[in-house]
């Protein structure tokens, strides 16, 4: 299919009364994408927008961004500039970029609006190749996506399925003008060294080394796909709820099956997945222990058993036992522990005295409507509060008297309502 019929059809394709983004860099691909879609737009109106990200990383960057105005401007494309700051953290410096990048993007890019990326086919064969070299299984090795949804935004790629070949065909055709990254030569970064010395090679002994490599990343992505499928009959199968599964019927299930799960149910809450040695430490656990001190943690999560329920979660943060502060009884209060969800009043409308939240420390105990005095440990047991969360508790207090354990209790003459079905 020509390329200007391919970049027409996925103009088409998106919403007429949004415009569409097109991240411009200054190098071949996204020149020559925005060329095109510039075009589109006189045969499916859109508003095109251009926006470039300049990183700062090298001296060649303001070269890039006074070719993107210029071509912009012979475009008749209204340009958007991006300054960002590269922080690299313990990550390297190309996600860092790129992490860089997408905040960007974000800031730009508003919500049901598309942005197009110009990635094309040989660029989705290195991917594939550095996903198999760290070890990545299906979903590494899928690729990027042709079109995904990112944060109330549709992120697509629509040059995808196209080497890069036909592109600088397309390009020098058309006359357009780019420039080349001089980091480009650069081996030293993985990307660069299998674009220069790897992929090469590959050609030499097998042409189509690149589409055949590109379409492995279309039928990983589709098995991918099929996997989800299948992960989420698992986790109804397992309680259907993706923070705590229930531990019984998840050791039914076959090794491979549990880790997919347990991956999916971890995607699911927006949580990081725990690398493959940790994952098999985790389901190991679960055939010898399954008490309330059982913790696997891996970066950005960790998880815990109780009860019969394997719970998936962020860190637990130890607050400050000693935190206290004043509150007015309604809810949407910041804590060190998250939002307040629940307010709190007394039955006699004329109260207008501050009331103060503590955390559990320990020892307290709560007159509880129709049922006495009540030690906040039992109320807590009663109401099946993980023994991690406890510490967690807020309690409400009342000129030093305990008025409410906040989504638990209340003292006689109080009202608690929870926002949280509301909220959501």
């Amino acid at each position: 299919m020509p390329l200007q019929t391919l970049i027409d059809g996925a103009l088409g394709d998106t919403p007429s009364n949004q415009p569409v983004w097109i991240a411009l860099s200054g190098g071949l691909d996204s020149c020559l994408l925005l060329t095109l879609a510039v075009q589109a737009a006189y045969r499916s109106p859109r508003s095109i927008y251009a926006l470039h990200v300049n990183h700062g990383l090298q001296p060649a960057a303001i070269d890039f961004e006074q070719h993107c105005r210029k071509l912009c401007g012979c475009l008749g494309v209204p340009l958007f500039i991006e300054q960002v700051q590269v922080e690299q953290g313990g990550q390297g410096i190309e996600a860092a970029a790129r992490e860089a990048r997408y905040k960007a993007f974000a800031r730009r890019v508003r919500a049901g609006e598309s942005l197009w990326l110009a990635q094309h086919a040989d660029d989705q064969a290195e991917t594939l190749l550095l996903a198999a070299l760290r070890g990545s299984g299906v979903r590494g090795l899928s690729g990027m996506p042709a079109r995904r949804e990112w944060q109330g935004r549709t992120v697509e790629r629509p040059l995808l399925d196209c080497p890069r070949s036909v592109l600088e065909e397309q390009a020098q055709a058309l006359e357009v003008e780019w420039i080349e990254d001089p980091t480009n030569a650069d081996t030293a970064f993985d990307r660069n060294f299998l674009r220069r010395r790897v992929m090469p090679v590959l050609v030499s002994r097998w042409p189509k080394a690149p589409h055949l490599l590109a379409q492995s990343a279309r039928l990983s992505s589709e098995a991918d796909s099929l996997l989800d499928e299948l992960a989420a009959l698992d986790l109804h199968g397992v309680g259907d709820t993706p923070h705590c599964l229930q531990i019984k019927p998840l050791r039914e299930l076959s090794e491979p099956r549990q880790r997919l799960l347990v991956r999916y149910a971890c995607q699911r809450l927006g949580l990081s997945t725990p690398p493959l040695a940790r994952l098999q430490t985790l389901l190991a656990q679960l055939n010898v222990r399954q008490d309330a001190q059982m913790k696997i943690e891996w970066p950005g999560a960790e998880a815990r058993c109780w009860q019969g329920g394997l719970f998936l979660q962020a860190p637990v943060i130890e607050p400050p036992i000693d935190w206290q502060c004043e509150w007015d009884g309604r809810a949407g209060l910041m804590t060190p522990v998250g939002r307040v969800e629940q307010s709190l009043r007394p039955s006699d409308e004329a109260f207008g005295d501050l009331l103060t939240l503590t955390l559990r420390r320990g020892g307290e105990a709560l007159t509880v409507t129709g049922r006495g005095r009540r030690d906040v440990k039992r109320l807590l047991q009663e109401a099946a509060v993980p023994p991690w969360q406890r510490p967690q508790q807020l309690l409400a207090w009342h000129d030093g008297t305990l008025v409410a354990v906040l989504g638990i209790a209340t003292a006689p003459g109080w009202w608690q309502t929870d926002h949280t079905a509301s909220a959501s």
